[in-house]
């Protein structure tokens, strides 16, 4: 057990971080810092934390184990202005959806103290924001990618390792780069096309009357269009080079559908539409069984 989390950004994720970590039995006291005083004062209001900081050097004062729930575009800052307490008994983790930028941050404001970072990104979110919606569940079930650098204490990651894994979260390591190129494709790329599709539609004459006869199929591929402007504005600049590449790669099977649509070859749309179903339809698959997996 912790004595003392630091939660810097009282919002969703690290909301329903502490909450997860006081349901779990995992930390005795939550002392909690966001930009905003009222989202601080909110979340003690609800719970979430027992105490609101006026700082982020005061949320870490006195903690064990601190979490960064921040736009990635901050976190230098942040942690420039935590070093000052930052030891190497302290875990420090952050729930960033890229991580070569975040290492890049570590190195460039804690340097000899970055071994009690372990850069993290758990797979959970949701189309809301805000503390009122933190949920002690956000996490469970959920796989969590660590990114360690090779100055990562061994027993920094071992305890990071733990603590998710005590939250119900499926733990698994890969390199910043590796991290940042795959969530390009998964993540990044679909978030940026979910965007790109909804303001195509806001930018046409009759976009109300269209969108009032969209139905369950619009809704489910739109609905990642909803997130949070300010993270992902961040996130897709973080990550640029790796989502423009995936950018093209998705323009050169876009350009082949509409080719075979073009020379009227129906028999090649199909194929193309029936490639497309079975690759959705193995990993649908596949998804279901590792779930049972780790049941």
């Amino acid at each position: 057990m912790f004595e003392q989390l630091g939660l810097i950004g009282c919002g969703l994720m690290g909301g329903s971080f502490a909450k997860a970590m006081k349901r779990a039995g995992l930390v005795k006291r939550v002392v909690g810092y966001s930009k905003s005083p009222s989202t601080t004062e909110r979340a003690r209001q609800l719970g979430v934390i027992d105490v609101e900081a006026p700082s982020a050097l005061l949320a870490v004062a006195g903690a064990d184990i601190v979490l960064l729930a921040i736009p990635v575009a901050a976190t230098e800052a942040t942690l420039k202005a935590i070093k000052h307490l930052v030891t190497p008994q302290m875990l420090i983790m952050d729930v960033g959806s890229t991580k070569t930028d975040v290492v890049q941050a570590v190195r460039a404001s804690l340097r000899d103290q970055m071994g009690s970072f372990v850069p993290a990104h758990p797979i959970a979110g949701r189309e809301v924001a805000g503390v009122e919606h933190a949920d002690a569940d956000l996490y469970t079930g959920r796989q969590v990618i660590l990114t360690p650098t090779e100055h990562t204490l061994t027993a920094q990651l071992k305890r990071a390792e733990e603590v998710w894994s005590a939250l119900g979260c499926r733990v698994s390591h890969m390199s910043p780069e590796s991290h940042d190129a795959a969530f390009a494709a998964v993540s990044h790329l679909p978030h940026l096309l979910a965007f790109a599709i909804m303001n195509s539609l806001t930018n046409q004459v009759h976009s109300d009357q269209l969108l009032s006869l969209a139905g369950p199929g619009f809704r489910d591929f739109t609905r990642i269009a909803a997130s949070d402007p300010k993270m992902w504005r961040d996130v897709l600049r973080a990550n640029r080079e790796e989502v423009l590449a995936q950018s093209r790669l998705f323009q050169q099977a876009l350009g082949e559908l509409e080719k075979t649509m073009l020379e009227n070859d129906d028999q090649k749309l199909e194929d193309l539409i029936t490639l497309a179903s079975l690759t959705r339809s193995n990993w649908r698959m596949g998804a279901q069984r590792g779930r049972k997996d780790d049941q």
